[in-house]
């Protein structure tokens, strides 16, 4: 090294000299640069590292590298980061941590991701690192987050960064510097890559959990509210090692294995491990199914916690239940795990309509959304073809959400695909009166949510296909509306086309900006 090089020089000249030994990646190199100008910088990435690991969320040295390469420069390429002054990097470093601590707070609370084991691979975070650097460190607004998290699960659902990981985040950065809202093309460039973002039941079928596709299940899972079936812990709040999440066998892999399926048989093994017979517990209630028949124990865990089996996309004939049926429950569960992907997807990008002064008919056209969602009855278990005052809540956190949020309108009668079911099982446990069916609802709504909130709604009925219809308008409440259910207070938002349960923290953080004086 000549006495006139600068610490540039030096060491690329001293990576060139060890080349013939362990070759420094690329990452190394260009973190050996920055501590070269700024030499505690891998002491402070280390703290950093470390503090996020309580919070779930692990990373290295290698992401943290390329992460303060896009804030500092606006590129991905390790290389724009060597020649960078030491002022420079620390004041991205600043912001980068601050950014980081943005990611991880809005994480959970908005993308029902709880850590690193959420995400294929954290490059996924870089086009929102720059993003934010660009845009003062926070999204604009709700639209602009939910597009973001549209092309997020967009990204980890289709790999976008598994291969060629160095030239697709160069690419989507520029994207990211060039355009005020960047997401509609992000998602073109994975269209490009993959030819389509919408998921199709063949796209399930043969793939383990080690497929991206099992962390986006979980991800709608979450978002519907799915709960432990034995403890009734909702799955987006599982903490510790006792309560983190499990892939279970809904269909347990030794009673297959006893009843014609060969342990030895490659094709055999794919599918009795397939995504379509999985099931996520926690890791208690996971230990204590072992083997058991499925027949045995859904319909009691459908019995303890209604909602339970469809919130984890599981086909409600009993029949598909047996042994015999296996591959049937499969291509049906797969049917449901990818419609339930695309409608939560579609949810969030879906531009929202005006629903009031619509009718019914109207209504159901439209689909589901951020202001309209649809339950096929108030009472009426269809599955067991009975009475079951428990989905009365389902209704319920529905009227409680669109309070929380913007308003919003609910049907019900109407089935999730927008076909029209009717109240005619409803009203037969209700004098077959329409004006005792309103006075139920009515009293619920003064029972579970409060007196002072049922003049934010507003119901009346409508005849779709000859069937009876309950349109059911809801205002936006001046201050927080708490679901009173058999868990306790609950408060729900509108997320997509959905409803979901926020944890204390959650909702602590929710009330003082949704109704901040």
């Amino acid at each position: 090294v000549p006495a006139d090089a600068n610490i540039t020089d030096a060491i690329d000249i001293f990576d060139r000299v060890n080349s013939q030994g362990t070759k420094l990646t690329d990452a190394e190199l260009a973190l050996t640069h920055v501590c070269g100008k700024w030499p505690e910088a891998r002491q402070i990435l280390k703290q950093k590292i470390r503090r996020l690991q309580k919070e779930d969320f692990s990373f290295d040295l290698t992401f943290m590298t390329r992460a303060l390469t896009a804030v500092v420069t606006g590129r991905a390429a390790y290389s724009a980061i060597h020649d960078r002054p030491a002022r420079e990097l620390q004041d991205g470093w600043q912001r980068l941590s601050k950014h980081l601590d943005y990611l991880v707070g809005i994480l959970p609370a908005e993308a029902y991701i709880h850590g690193t084991d959420d995400l294929t691979t954290p490059n996924v975070l870089v086009p929102l690192i720059r993003y934010l650097e660009l845009r003062g460190g926070n999204f604009a607004n709700d639209k602009e987050l939910r597009r973001a998290l549209h092309w997020l699960y967009a990204a980890q659902a289709w790999a976008r960064y598994t291969a060629q990981t160095d030239q697709r985040l160069e690419h989507d950065v520029s994207i990211v510097n060039e355009e005020p809202s960047p997401w509609p093309s992000l998602c073109d460039r994975i269209i490009d890559q993959r030819g389509r973002i919408e998921v199709k039941p063949a796209d399930l079928e043969g793939r383990w959990i080690t497929h991206p596709l099992h962390k986006m299940a979980v991800v709608v899972a979450k978002a519907h509210g799915a709960v432990d079936w034995f403890n009734g812990a909702p799955l987006g709040a599982a903490f510790g090692e006792s309560y983190s999440l499990h892939s279970h066998h809904i269909f347990p892999r030794n009673l297959l294995y006893s009843n014609g399926y060969d342990a030895d048989n490659h094709l055999h093994r794919k599918i009795v491990n397939e995504i379509a017979n999985r099931a996520f517990l926690t890791a208690e209630s996971n230990l204590k199914l072992k083997d058991t028949p499925p027949a045995d124990y859904l319909a009691e865990i459908e019995e303890r916690y209604p909602g339970a089996l469809a919130s984890q996309f599981v086909p409600l004939n009993p029949e598909l239940w047996k042994i015999e049926n296996f591959r049937g429950f499969l291509a049906a569960r797969r049917e449901l795990i990818a419609s339930s992907i695309n409608e939560f997807m579609d949810g969030l990008v879906t531009e929202e309509e005006e629903v009031s002064e619509r009718t019914a008919d109207e209504l159901r056209q439209l689909g589901e959304s951020v202001k309209l969602e649809f339950k096929s009855t108030l009472r009426w278990d269809v599955a067991r073809g009975q009475v079951n005052k428990s989905l009365q809540f389902a209704v319920l956190k529905t009227i409680a959400a669109f309070m929380n949020s913007s308003g919003g309108t609910l049907l019900i009668g109407v089935e999730d695909d927008g076909s029209v079911y009717g109240l005619q099982e409803d009203l037969k446990a209700l004098k077959n009166s329409t004006d005792v069916f309103e006075q139920t609802l009515v009293n619920l709504i003064v029972e579970h949510i409060g007196a002072e909130f049922a003049a934010l709604v507003e119901i009346r009925f409508e005849q779709v296909e000859d069937k009876t219809v309950c349109v059911v308008d809801v205002d936006p409440a001046g201050g927080p509306a708490y679901l009173h259910t058999p868990r306790g207070k609950e408060l729900y938002v509108r997320f997509g086309n959905t409803s979901r349960s926020l944890d204390p923290q959650e909702a602590v953080s929710y009330v003082s900006t949704q109704w901040a004086s």
